[in-house]
């Protein structure tokens, strides 16, 4: 008796530390995984970061060619001014002397105040319909409702996101 629980005993502590074993083995290798990831993962930053400065850089090159145009259109635009200057605009309106075109603005889209409006008072009046017995007035209060709180969430992201100040 004595030797089968001696047996069983040294068994157990022989299991215990091999499982030990086992479980360090497996630590060290997710340990392993989890730098190669971090690896991974700064390498592609400075890859990203390399590309974002080649283009900051090619963006430059476009910038400084177009301001050289436009200060060659403006030379030759005043050049021209002076040899003709027999005719003047009228009016108070003022035209461009070389001829080309101003940069327009980018269309930015609808602001985050419009668009909350329009879901805020779409949302307002399906509720208020459904709420309200008479249909058409609940429509109308919770459209009201609606557009009005949608509005200032919208006008808050606007603000935060920088577009209106």
């Amino acid at each position: 008796m004595k030797k089968i629980f001696v047996v069983i005993a040294l068994s157990s502590v022989m299991f215990a530390c091999n499982n030990k074993a086992k479980e360090e083995a497996a630590l060290k290798q997710q340990e392993a995984e989890k730098q190669l990831a971090i690896k991974a993962v700064k390498d592609s930053l400075r890859l990203d970061s390399f590309k974002k400065a080649e283009t900051a850089k090619l963006e430059a090159e476009k910038e400084a060619k177009h301001q050289a145009e436009l200060a060659e259109a403006r030379r030759a635009g005043a050049a021209s001014s002076k040899s003709s200057r027999s005719y003047a605009s009228s009016g108070g309106s003022s035209s461009s002397s070389y001829g080309g075109t101003q940069p327009t603005a980018k269309k930015q889209g609808w602001s985050d105040g419009a668009k909350g409006a329009v879901i805020g008072g779409a949302a307002g009046a399906v509720g208020g319909a459904l709420i309200d017995k008479k249909k058409g007035r609940g429509a109308i209060i919770g459209g009201l409702v609606g557009a009005g709180g949608g509005y200032l969430i919208g006008r808050g992201e606007d603000k935060k996101s920088g577009r209106v100040q």
